[in-house]
């Protein structure tokens, strides 16, 4: 049941290689086109060789992480070759070589972009606010990086086995400034108009205050307004 049908691996064959284009969803539903019924003519004549493709591709994840190892830097889009990151590497003139301190206090050899200086210096401090984030939000995608800088170990487990799931279907981490301090699964009923706190797992070596509750309670109930419930219901 886990593997596709001949019918969208060829789906998937042909939006790879361009020849088939998403242009819409409905709910879950994706809709595909042809490229020349969905993209500019401009962008469709547009000829980049590989070593371009490679540069871009390199150039830009590096910009949106500001930092990176080699290997984050290609599993970003996930459309490189670990060799022509290292061949990217070797040649860009602007990078900055940096050293990164892991969650565990060890450091590691990394990639910056031209202006990290900068924006080091621009940075504010973290709010202190409580976020629940969405289990593909950015600073979660990459698993490893994840683990390595926050040491917050995280799986998305919707497509494993239910007997299987170490936390649950849909868990959210949840982030306190710069450090995750557990992670929850709600579920939402528009119909109903509730949303239900299932469980709630604390961080092993975080403390759960009065105070870090009722920041909890905010956050709730600010993605209940987000997603059209009237209330929270807990069944803790």
């Amino acid at each position: 049941m886990w593997s596709l049908p001949p019918h969208k691996r060829a789906r998937d064959y042909m939006w790879f290689a361009g020849e088939l284009a998403t242009c819409h969803r409905v709910n879950f539903t994706k809709f595909y086109n042809l490229p020349e019924r969905v993209f500019p003519e401009c962008l469709r004549n547009v000829d980049m060789s590989d070593d371009a493709q490679v540069e871009w591709l390199c150039t830009a994840a590096l910009d949106r992480m500001s930092f990176g190892t080699p290997g984050e830097i290609q599993r970003f889009w996930d459309a490189v070759g670990r060799d022509e990151v290292q061949r990217w590497q070797t040649s860009a003139t602007t990078l900055v070589q940096v050293q990164i301190q892991t969650a565990e206090g060890d450091w590691t050899d990394a990639w910056a972009c031209p202006s990290i200086e900068d924006r080091l210096t621009a940075l504010t401090p973290p709010t202190r606010r409580l976020r629940i984030l969405n289990p593909f939000d950015p600073v979660i995608r990459d698993r490893n990086r994840l683990s390595r800088l926050f040491g917050f170990e995280y799986r998305v487990e919707m497509f494993v086995p239910a007997a299987k799931r170490v936390w649950g279907y849909y868990v959210f981490p949840i982030l306190e400034g710069d450090r995750f301090v557990g992670r929850i699964e709600v579920k939402a009923d528009r119909k109903a108009g509730c949303m239900t706190v299932t469980k709630l797992w604390h961080e092993p070596g975080v403390k759960w205050s009065a105070a870090r509750y009722a920041k909890l309670d905010a956050e709730l109930d600010r993605i209940a307004r987000f997603v059209g419930t009237r209330e929270v219901v807990r069944l803790d």
